[in-house]
């Protein structure tokens, strides 16, 4: 079992940056890849980026390629996200997710946070 704690979401206006942050329980945080997903109002969840178990490979999504940068610290049973350059379209409720060894890209993920709240101002 994998709990995950977001946090490190907010207002910004557009241009601006934020770091998320997403704590995991346990001592296994090594073996599992992690995502992060977002889920704007009336629109389904959509895949963000994506670290596999060692941190050696990651995948973003095409709308945030260039802007966002996804990494862990398996030291400190951590992920980020740090978002740059945000835009108004990048707001939303933001996931991180655990699934155990692979990567995917999809929402085919085990555990999830409660999710935090990023709000971006034109």
């Amino acid at each position: 079992q994998v709990q995950l704690v977001e946090s490190g979401g907010g207002l910004v206006q557009a241009g601006g940056s934020l770091r998320l942050s997403c704590a995991a329980s346990g001592r296994t945080f090594a073996s599992y890849a992690m995502g992060w997903f977002r889920q704007a109002p009336g629109k389904e969840r959509a895949f963000v980026a994506a670290i596999s178990r060692d941190g050696g490979r990651t995948y973003y999504a095409d709308s945030v390629k260039g802007r966002f940068t996804v990494s862990r610290d398996n030291a400190k049973n951590t992920t980020y996200l740090q978002m740059n350059s945000l835009k108004p379209e990048d707001t939303a409720v933001y996931y991180c997710a655990a699934r155990p060894n692979v990567v995917v890209l999809t929402p085919q993920y085990d555990y999830w946070g409660q999710g935090t709240q990023v709000t971006v101002s034109s």
